[in-house]
């Protein structure tokens, strides 16, 4: 399985989403270190998971609309 790596400069195009906001809101509170992104060689540089990142948009688009329950299910309507 191939994957696309993007910049956040990248990322922020496609999401449209400033990359200072990314930066600073989404990295480590929403993106994840290991599934949504990578230091390539353990340095300072991000490259973002494009195909993780748009599965992890595309869901969450759908729980929005489901009522959360006690019991970890969710009501859809």
């Amino acid at each position: 399985m191939s994957s696309t790596f993007l910049t956040t400069e990248q990322l922020s195009t496609r999401i449209q989403y400033d990359a200072r906001t990314i930066r600073e809101q989404l990295k480590d509170s929403v993106l994840i270190e290991g599934v949504h992104y990578v230091r390539p060689f353990g340095r300072r540089k991000i490259l973002y998971i494009w195909e993780t990142i748009e599965n992890d948009i595309l869901n969450a688009s759908k729980a929005a609309f489901a009522i959360p329950m006690a019991n970890g299910g969710v009501c859809h309507g």
